[in-house]
């Protein structure tokens, strides 16, 4: 793997650390996807590379296989983890239950065995069905438990958009409550300690109108559902959230994204910074 170092096109940074190769031999690598940029197979020779972008070149002739999805899609791969971007209404892993075989996880699974039928796959975390954005798998064991066990080390910012009913009356604020989830599998809230466990969520307001409010929301502890049940307990739901009080549903979809995900990587021990652009839905109910 190769780091970028200054801003360049491809093809000179190719140029550059392939001085042998012709540059019309370079071109048909980029024809045949043997090479990628932070993990995604590219052909575009003019593609503007940025400080920290890696290059990886496959050298045997054979190009890469390339994940094609429609509700989810590659971020960044390396030999060890692997960020993707999942859309709304795919589960991130398979139930308890076992009923549902759809899963973020089997599409990336399947994914690395059609690259190479050795290769495996390991939960790292997860967001919700109905939540759209960042997740992050690791490639071997050792590295999926260095991340779960140095979590809230390693993980350096979790920023989440959420659209949420009404406007809440603090601009920014910290909500911190305690969270334990019945036997019916809703997430409650708390005030008394150990009753569940500390959660502590940070939200801004994005953005207003009467009725609706965008919401930059950043998770300092990680619980199951915690911006949910956090936007219910100060009265604002998520809109198309039913479970967690949402009475609302104007884009067809539960209003929660993971846009951002930055973590030291486990292995190389670089700030790796990840960044989705915010729902077009999300958006357009803020358009005057």
């Amino acid at each position: 793997m190769l780091r970028v170092k200054a801003p360049m096109e491809l093809m000179a940074f190719l140029g550059i650390h392939f001085e042998g190769k012709s540059r019309t031999a370079l071109k048909a690598m980029l024809a045949k996807k043997q090479v990628c940029v932070n993990g995604k197979p590219t052909s575009q020779f003019n593609y503007a590379l940025q400080p920290n972008d890696s290059v990886t070149v496959n050298t045997t002739g054979k190009g890469q296989y390339e994940l094609s999805h429609p509700k989810v899609s590659v971020v960044y791969e390396d030999d060890f983890v692997i960020v993707v971007a999942k859309a709304e209404g795919l589960l991130a892993v398979a139930t308890d239950d076992g009923k549902e075989n759809a899963t973020a996880f089997a599409v990336v699974s399947d994914y690395l065995k059609k690259k190479d039928p050795r290769n495996r796959l390991f939960v790292v975390h997860r967001i919700d069905r109905e939540t759209s954005g960042l997740m992050l798998f690791a490639k071997n064991r050792d590295v999926q438990m260095e991340m779960q066990e140095r979590w809230h080390e390693i993980v350096t910012e979790r920023v989440y958009v959420a659209v949420v009913e009404g406007v809440p009356a603090k601009e920014e604020d910290t909500i911190t409550s305690f969270l334990r989830e019945s036997k019916a599998f809703k997430v409650h809230a708390a005030y008394q300690g150990g009753a569940g466990k500390q959660a502590v969520t940070h939200y801004r307001l994005m953005r207003k109108n009467a009725e609706y409010a965008m919401l930059k929301v950043e998770l300092e502890t990680g619980r199951k559902n915690q911006i949910r049940v956090h936007m219910q307990e100060i009265g604002h739901p998520i809109i198309g959230d039913k479970k967690y009080g949402g009475a609302r549903s104007p884009i067809g979809r539960m209003g929660l994204h993971a846009r951002v995900l930055a973590f030291i990587h486990p292995v190389t021990h670089e700030i790796l910074r990840f960044e989705t652009p915010v729902p077009r839905k999300f958006s357009a109910l803020f358009v005057i």
